[in-house]
């Protein structure tokens, strides 16, 4: 139909957002459903918070005028974020230390054209953040996969290290990882790390701490050591701000210099620009309800491994990751998307993903919601298979 545009992306398949809505409506105008699928925090800014961004915007910004596309103030404040949550000297990390994006995707996009477009490919250990492969494949660069143990989901390191040494033409440039990984919820471990620290300065090493506000696990105290490393956050988690896409990474100046002459100009718009900025400035604030959700998230995991029928993971995240335990009598993806279809039926939505089940950690409502419908559907599914 379309002879001009590449071949290789007619079998494409595109990050799909909030696939659990199974709806063309918007998602958020859905508000009869628990939204659990997308790890986003269950809580609003708070209205004070909202006003000062409304008046803002009001008599602040321009909107005939564009954005500040150096994001300087934005950067300071990051980067006495990243000093202050590292408990690290108020002059380790600075402007020169930090880029800014629309969401950390745009980030994670101009990191593989800076390292590996037309000179090398990736490896990413799945199941893990999708994003990584497939704006790798939009690209046109290569990505290599190797899995992770089933047990614990730890990065099959011997295969790892085998496609580094082996894979040629091109040779793998960029290794992503995320700390905790999503959607598996656990944090690197020591052998993980390990491995990370002996890479060769020639290979870029991509970390996503998209989750460290719940992890409390940096590795921003290596940097400084590690030229080849650079860590990704984001603002759309503990920060409250999904609906402003602001993200950022920290590197050594040289590695940000080459990431701000391939971003986009004035990438951020106005409004998230500010929307940052006020978030950091009420951190504190914003924070505050990390604590419940990791309490929360201690209720969920206590109950649902009391469920014979499931395999829960611990967390290091402010979701949890589960799968059904093998039942030869009745196909595992078949249960999976049945138990998927019956939360949405009722009013929940979840990720059914890598041959589990990712739950978003919600407000304790919304949780007490969760376990009965997810109990329900788990009885019911039990009945169906018994008729069977």
């Amino acid at each position: 139909m379309l002879p001009f545009i590449r071949s290789d992306l007619a079998q494409f398949t595109a990050y799909k957002p909030h696939p659990s809505s199974g709806t063309a409506q918007p998602v958020s105008s859905q508000t009869q459903l628990d939204r659990l699928d997308t790890n986003e925090s269950p809580y609003d800014l708070p209205p004070e918070l909202k006003e000062k961004l409304a008046w803002t915007y009001q008599q602040v910004i321009e909107t005939n005028r564009y954005p500040d596309g150096g994001h300087e103030e934005l950067k300071n404040a990051i980067a006495e974020y990243i000093n202050e949550s590292a408990s690290l000297g108020t002059s380790v990390f600075t402007t020169a230390n930090i880029s800014v994006g629309n969401g950390s995707d745009e980030l994670i996009r101009s990191i593989l054209i800076a390292s590996c477009l037309g000179e090398g490919s990736i490896l990413v250990a799945n199941p893990t953040f999708s994003m990584y492969a497939i704006l790798a494949q939009v690209l046109s660069i290569p990505v290599v996969q190797v899995t992770r143990n089933e047990a614990n989901f730890e990065i099959d390191l011997t295969a790892a290290q085998t496609a580094l040494e082996q894979t040629q033409n091109p040779p793998i440039r960029a290794v992503f990882v995320v700390h905790p990984n999503s959607p598996t919820a656990n944090a690197l471990t020591t052998a993980e790390l390990a491995w990370l620290r002996s890479l060769p300065e020639h290979i870029l090493v991509v970390i996503d701490e998209a989750y460290f506000e719940f992890s409390q696990t940096t590795l921003v105290n290596e940097l400084s050591h590690r030229p080849n490393w650079v860590i990704l956050r984001t603002f759309s988690k503990a920060f409250r701000l999904a609906a402003m896409r602001v993200g950022y990474c920290i590197a050594h100046p040289e590695l940000i210099t080459i990431i701000e002459k391939v971003r986009l100009p004035y990438n951020l718009p106005s409004f998230s620009i500010t929307s940052a900025l006020v978030a950091l400035q009420n951190r504190k604030l914003l924070l505050n309800s990390i604590s419940q959700t990791l309490s929360e998230r201690a209720k969920l995991i206590e109950t649902l491994s009391q469920q014979p029928e499931l395999q829960v993971w611990d967390s290091a995240t402010n979701f949890i990751y589960l799968r059904l335990k093998q039942n030869h009598s009745h196909p595992q993806d078949a249960a999976l998307k049945n138990l998927n279809q019956k939360l949405k039926a009722n009013g929940t939505l979840i990720r059914e993903i890598s041959g589990g089940l990712r739950i978003t950690v919600g407000t304790p409502q919304e949780n007490i919601r969760t376990l009965t419908r997810l109990q329900a559907a788990l009885t019911g599914l039990k009945s169906e298979q018994l008729t069977q």
